[in-house]
């Protein structure tokens, strides 16, 4: 234990700064990302095997939204299985800062991941939706579709903006306070997303919490398109 305590340790110095990260991701996602990354560390895994092993939970799982009736306990192993990817998807960023063994085909094969994450989860809730949902009207089938589209921009401007910020200036107008921001990202954060699966044998409570997680999306995606263009001019 004192091993893995060293290791735990080792690895609170390779997190990403506070900035830009929701309630969720600083105080769930990475701790528990931290701990896994501590486990890969000890059984001798590299962060690509990581990338590999969020995938081999979030696919099967978003596969059995579209394949399977929603019901209690299907939603609980789907949801856990969600939750489990992402923190895996933390996991292996911070072993491989810790490892100082990242490398440019790591980070695109977890881009690339991430990105099929983002697009297979809406289409499988469309799927969903249409299958087993006793929908109020026939246009929350739009619901997944506007969800998606509003997500991958989101994921592809902020990868986009990160990497064209080095050829301007930092002349960004000053950010929210860390707690206020991080409290307000909470509602697009893709973790609370995953948690949300945790109820989607409820087909109200969920098509409610979808929906209200949608249209936060759809508010913070302009928000964040005006913000980003302003920082690069």
């Amino acid at each position: 234990m004192t091993e893995f305590a060293a290791v735990l340790k080792q690895l609170s110095t390779a997190q990403k700064p506070a900035k830009g990260a929701s309630l969720y991701t600083l105080y769930v996602n990475r701790p528990a990302g931290r701990f896994l990354a501590a486990l890969a560390h000890r059984a001798g895994a590299t962060p690509n095997q990581l990338t590999v092993l969020s995938a081999v939970f979030t696919f099967p799982a978003l596969a059995a939204v579209a394949l399977i009736p929603p019901q209690t306990a299907m939603a609980v192993c789907v949801g856990a299985a969600l939750v489990m990817g992402f923190a895996l998807d933390a996991a292996d960023g911070q072993l491989a800062r810790s490892q100082r063994s990242g490398s440019p085909s790591g980070e695109w094969l977890d881009h690339v991941v991430d990105c099929v994450k983002v697009v297979a989860l809406h289409l499988v809730v469309l799927v969903s939706f249409y299958r087993f949902f006793t929908l109020p009207s026939p246009l929350f089938l739009l619901a997944p579709m506007l969800f998606e589209l509003a997500a991958v921009v989101i994921f592809f401007a902020g990868i986009l903006t990160e990497k064209l910020k080095w050829r301007v200036p930092d002349h960004a107008p000053a950010p929210a306070p860390p707690a206020l921001r991080s409290v307000l990202l909470l509602p697009v954060d893709y973790g609370l997303t995953c948690v949300s699966f945790l109820f989607l044998g409820n087909q109200d409570f969920f098509l409610t919490a979808y929906c209200g997680l949608l249209l936060a999306h759809v508010v913070f995606m302009g928000a964040f398109l005006l913000k980003w263009f302003r920082e690069l001019r």
